[in-house]
């Protein structure tokens, strides 16, 4: 009980000091103080304190986006083991529904740009989706590369599975996956070089695009939704780049939490020392990191 309670506390808190600790990291790398760490929570606070504007021709898909959005990324969080405990949600297959959970979300953020009528909402809309089918099948490979690994089809033995003895029996499989997955985890999260969310650049907008009509509480939602993803995903790469288990529970805890803040680290350091990509090159990045999942899933499979 106390690990789930930890757990669900983690889950909640954490996500938005990842992106403080992003932003703090490029500011260093510029050359500038930067936000305070805890500025996320402060633009959420700010956020949720506002009033909502509507168009007059948005419908509930409008509304019903943002909330939709989160309680996907709200539930996929507790499929996920955390500080290499089990995970509150646990099921033979939880990684088939984990995977359509971001499906999910993605449906529902699309459509609800769309439902705007704004023919640039539905600009960003259609590069999302396009980047998206993309990225998918480096999640699935590098699901069932894992699955293989451990014989389980649950994230909570295929995620806790991996150890030191492991990367040393398929140590080329697990860097081909890592690798994979962190390329995955900055195209889906919308980083650089793929995306910048602070962009207002028309022509190379993608995810911020489809949020703009947003505003108050409803935008609000979308950040927090945003900076869990990160944290979800970001979840899944530390339980296979860093396999790191002592047997104490508490400190199994410390040890994910200051993981998660080193890539968050390592997330800015990469969005400072890399340019964004053009359009045209970033399906070339996806598919290269479709292509080191399979071949992982094929050492593997041999």
């Amino acid at each position: 009980m106390t690990d789930i309670i930890i757990h669900c506390a983690v889950a909640l808190l954490l996500p938005p000091l990842l992106l403080g600790v992003i932003g703090k990291t490029k500011a260093a790398f510029a050359g500038r103080v930067g936000a305070p760490y805890l500025q996320p929570y402060f633009d959420l606070i700010k956020l949720f304190r506002k009033g909502s504007v509507f168009s007059e021709t948005t419908t509930w898909v409008f509304r019903a986006g943002p909330l939709i959005t989160l309680s996907a990324a709200l539930i996929a969080v507790l499929l996920i083991p955390l500080g290499r405990h089990v995970a509150p949600l646990s099921f033979s297959g939880d990684l088939i529904l984990f995977a359509y959970l971001f499906g999910l979300s993605r449906f529902f953020t699309t459509i609800a740009a769309l439902d705007t009528g704004s023919s640039f909402e539905g600009m960003g809309a259609a590069r999302e989706v396009t980047f998206s089918c993309l990225a998918e099948p480096t999640l699935f490979f590098s699901l069932l590369t894992l699955a293989r690994i451990s014989k389980s089809l649950s994230l909570s033995t295929i995620l806790t599975h991996p150890t030191p003895a492991i990367w040393l029996a398929a140590g080329a499989s697990m860097l081909l996956l890592v690798g994979a997955l962190f390329i995955t985890l900055l195209a889906e999260n919308c980083r650089i070089p793929f995306d910048d969310p602070n962009t207002h650049l028309e022509l190379t907008m993608i995810h911020e695009v489809m949020v703009l009509d947003h505003s108050g509480p409803a935008f609000g939602i979308i950040l927090y939704g945003a900076a869990l993803k990160l944290f979800i995903l970001g979840a899944v790469f530390v339980n296979i780049a860093f396999p790191v288990a002592t047997g104490n529970a508490l400190l199994d805890w410390g040890i994910f939490i200051v993981a998660m803040l080193v890539l968050a680290v390592a997330i800015g350091v990469v969005e400072s020392v890399m340019a964004r990509l053009r359009l045209v090159r970033v399906p070339q990045l996806l598919v290269g990191a479709t292509i080191l999942s399979a071949f992982a899933m094929l050492l593997v499979l041999r």
